[in-house]
């Protein structure tokens, strides 16, 4: 029940840190390294986001068919 929130929860900020991290990267113009660690949240949002699925999926909480399929 908690899943589902969670996962979209996780898509939306996925991309918000990497505007985020191009932000950083025009204000500091490549000289911090604030664009790198916030890359390395997006990438560990990612990645969390890859086991909550593989998670959900194996609990049977997720389901993968379609509601269009026979």
């Amino acid at each position: 029940m908690w899943l589902k929130p969670l996962i979209i929860l996780i898509v939306i900020l996925i991309p918000l840190s990497l505007f985020i991290s191009l932000f950083f990267l025009f204000k500091d113009q490549g000289k911090g390294k604030r664009a790198v660690y916030t890359l390395g949240v997006r990438v560990s949002l990612a990645a969390l986001l890859v086991m909550l699925v593989a998670y959900g999926l194996y609990t049977g909480e997720l389901g993968n068919s379609v509601p269009w399929g026979s």
